[in-house]
C-alpha cells in the first residue's frame, strides 16, 4: 500500500516560521499532484496549496505570499514552508497525494491522505 507521513508541525509564536514535510512511500509508480490541506477545530478541511509533478503551484488566498509549496520528486516528498504565521493558521495540516500505481501490466491511480500534523500559532 501507500503511506504518507507528515512531519514538522509544532508550536510557534505569531510571525514565526515552520516547515512541514510529507514523505510518500510504498507501492508507487509515480506521485502526481500533491497538496496540503488544513482543518481548524470545528471547521471543514480546506485546501492550502497544490503542486503538480512539473512544479505548477496554486495557493489559497489566505496564505498567498506567506506559504510556499515545493516538492522533491526523487524523494517523493512535498514541503510547505510557512512564514509570517498567524494565530488563525492554527490547525491540523494534512498532506494529500495522487499516486499512480502498477499491478502486473495494469496502471491505476488512487488518492491518499497523511495522518496530519498539528500546527499551533500563539498570539
Amino acid at each position: 500500500q501507500v503511506q504518507l507521513v507528515e512531519s514538522g508541525g509544532g508550536l510557534v509564536e505569531a510571525g514565526g516560521s515552520l516547515r512541514l514535510a510529507c514523505v510518500v512511500s510504498g507501492n508507487i509508480f509515480s506521485v502526481r499532484s500533491m497538496a496540503w490541506y488544513y482543518q481548524a477545530p470545528g471547521k471543514q478541511r480546506e485546501l492550502v496549496a497544490t503542486i503538480s509533478r512539473t512544479g505548477d503551484t496554486d495557493y489559497a488566498d489566505s496564505v498567498k505570499g506567506r506559504f510556499t509549496i515545493s516538492r522533491d520528486n526523487a524523494k517523493n516528498t512535498v514541503y510547505l514552508q510557512m512564514t509570517s504565521l498567524k494565530p488563525e493558521d492554527t490547525a491540523v495540516y494534512y498532506c494529500n497525494a495522487d499516486v499512480s500505481q502498477k499491478s502486473g501490466l495494469y496502471y491505476y491511480s488512487n488518492n491518499y491522505w497523511g495522518q496530519g500534523t498539528q500546527v499551533t500559532v500563539s498570539s
